[in-house]
């Protein structure tokens, strides 16, 4: 129960003061529909299945990647990671509040920008939309850790795309697997498998990242 508390109220922290700064979430929304509006122009409503879901998970991949870039820039910004990192928690709470912090974001953006990309492209199947929700846990938990690595360096802006775009492969693979394959359900199999690992992973090393 204590982690649990500790947990909600990190994650309270991160959402209340997006919501009274107003920095990440905008910038997010207003970058995924661009890109639906300039693709909807460039290529026009009725481009292939396989390249609309390709352009999808483009945008929702760097869209993640706007927002996750400021994950731990906050706390960076204002000197209180340190402290964070010194309180009486399991430092993993941490990583695991802003991993749900970054789901809040990234999903508030994808309330607007999926039926954007279904009034411009084509209309998600269930599957596909499992698939996004999939990916989101796995964009975000990987995310968050990498985000906490990137923020201690000088070229923060730079490091974090080089570390998390590789790892965002996958997932990738899965999403558009799961939106236009016949059997969906492997590559679905597949983004839980990836979500699990990484979210152990991350859970188990995170103390040794922040504590370096």
């Amino acid at each position: 129960m204590t982690y649990a508390r500790d947990v909600v109220a990190l994650a309270r922290k991160d959402l209340l003061l997006e919501l009274r700064a107003r920095d990440t979430l905008p910038a997010m929304l207003l970058f995924v529909v661009s890109t639906f509006v300039v693709f909807h122009f460039a290529v026009g409503s009725s481009p292939s299945r396989l390249a609309a879901n390709g352009l999808l998970w483009v945008a929702i991949v760097f869209t993640a990647l706007l927002g996750l870039g400021r994950a731990f820039v906050p706390e960076r910004e204002q000197r209180t990671l340190d402290g964070l990192v010194l309180a009486p928690v399991d430092r993993s709470t941490i990583w695991v509040a802003k991993s749900i912090a970054a789901l809040a974001f990234l999903g508030a953006a994808e309330v607007v920008a999926l039926p954007v990309y279904g009034l411009f492209f084509h209309r998600l199947s269930g599957s596909a939309v499992a698939g996004v929700v999939l990916a989101d846990v796995g964009i975000c938990a990987v995310g968050a850790f990498l985000g906490a690595i990137a923020v201690a360096t000088r070229a923060r802006d730079l490091l974090m795309p080089l570390l998390f775009l590789p790892l965002a492969i996958p997932i990738v693979v899965g999403g558009v697997g799961a939106s236009v394959a016949a059997s969906p359900g492997r590559y679905l199999g597949f983004l839980v498998l990836y979500d699990a690992l990484f979210s152990v992973v991350c859970w188990a090393t995170f103390e040794f990242v922040v504590t370096e």
